[in-house]
């Protein structure tokens, strides 16, 4: 008769074979959100601390929940001066959910693709919230790194439409497929090495 213990451990252990932890969706500012206090002059919450309070990695999100733009730069001199006016369009972009309306309320994501600092500010009001603390800095760790729907080229460089007098531009076909393999694959095969190692304690 086969130990039964033996059998046991091998389903135990082919069963604890799941894939890595998932991506992780950071609330800015948890249940205060991303807001200014105009009337006394500050940000809601102290968002440094809020961010020193987390663990950011790679193909992770912050989601904030706001009425105004997140600014996003990865330039230390523009986050320490709370002025975007000479950013550079490589190191700093503006996120403001397609709002329609001034103080429409908006949740905003922001994916975090570049390892190291990332800084987020305000530049409302001529940077004035920003330099009253609606602004923080993260580190963010290489984590999994960055999953496959992420893990994109940047988009080309923005060139002016043609005009009318234009040639008509020639069609392109992009070749392309499904990235192969997902975590189950491997879940599969382990299950199929623990079957079989059962069957041959059967035998």
């Amino acid at each position: 008769m086969v130990n039964l213990t033996v059998i046991a451990l091998l389903i135990a252990i082919g069963v604890s074979a799941t894939p890595a932890a998932s991506y992780t969706n950071h609330t800015v500012g948890g249940d205060a959100g991303w807001f200014f206090n105009s009337t006394t002059n500050t940000s809601i919450i102290d968002y440094s601390n809020w961010a020193a309070n987390q663990t950011f990695s790679l193909g992770d999100f912050l989601r904030t929940n706001t009425y105004q733009t997140v600014v996003q730069t990865y330039n230390e001199t523009t986050f320490r001066s709370c002025n975007t006016d000479d950013a550079s369009d490589d190191d700093t972009f503006h996120y403001d959910a397609g709002a329609n309306e001034f103080g429409e309320a908006l949740t905003i994501v922001v994916p975090l693709t570049i390892e190291g600092s990332n800084y987020y500010l305000s530049d409302a009001d001529d940077g004035v919230q920003c330099q009253n603390g609606l602004l923080f800095e993260i580190d963010v760790k290489h984590g999994q790194g960055l999953p496959p729907s992420l893990n994109q080229p940047p988009p080309p460089p923005y060139t002016e439409p043609p005009s009318a007098d234009s040639p008509p531009s020639p069609t392109v076909t992009v070749a392309g497929g499904q990235p192969s393999g997902n975590g189950q694959t491997r879940n599969a095969a382990n299950m199929r090495v623990v079957f079989a190692v059962v069957l041959l304690l059967l035998v």
